[in-house]
């Protein structure tokens, strides 16, 4: 991991995906080892910081009845609703003061699984002179693949941190990963 977190340099940026409380275990959403991000990440978000790299977390901010849950239809459990601890970043997350947070899910009409879809990030990131781009977050076969694959359309050099990621479950896991690789996006293993 050491080896890529290195090769940080001009026009990268570090995107974390919805790290929340309700990913976690214990959470109303939760994803079997959510929590082993964390540490992973917090290196990365450290070495960010080091190099002068921007750090950005997107995060789940869904109002109350959101058509995500299945009580709308959808096909999640209430989870990450807004102003609610369960959408608050996983407590060990060392969310940088200076990060930037990109919101995503507040639509009462659709569901927004990538932090690209309708929040003006690929068109800031593009202004800002962004290249390439490492995700790591929460779930690597929903909206770790959604922010991927939307980022790879949108120009930008998409780099998914493996070991910083987990899935709902381990098929489509693998499947997301194959999706991301076939659409041009690196896979760090290590």
């Amino acid at each position: 991991m050491a080896e890529n977190i290195a090769k940080f340099k001009s026009g990268d940026l570090l995107l974390v995906i919805d790290v929340q409380k309700d990913f976690c275990p214990g959470g109303a959403l939760a994803i079997a080892g959510g929590d082993e991000v964390v540490p992973v990440l917090n290196t990365w978000l450290a070495t960010a910081r080091d190099k002068g790299v921007p750090r950005y977390l997107s995060r789940d901010w869904h109002p109350k009845h959101h058509p995500s849950f299945e009580e709308s239809g959808g096909k999640w459990p209430p989870h990450c609703i807004q102003d609610t601890d369960g959408a608050r970043f996983h407590a060990d997350l060392e969310v940088p003061l200076d990060a930037v947070i990109v919101t995503k899910g507040t639509r009462f009409d659709q569901d927004q699984n990538s932090a690209f879809d309708q929040t003006g990030l690929a068109d800031w990131l593009h202004q800002q002179k962004i290249k390439r781009i490492f995700v790591g977050g929460l779930a690597l076969d929903v909206c770790v693949l959604a922010t991927v694959l939307d980022g790879q359309n949108a120009g930008f050099d998409m780099q998914l941190i493996a070991s910083a990621t987990r899935p709902v479950n381990a098929v489509d896991g693998r499947s997301a990963i194959e999706k991301m690789r076939r659409a041009g996006a690196g896979i760090l293993e290590a």
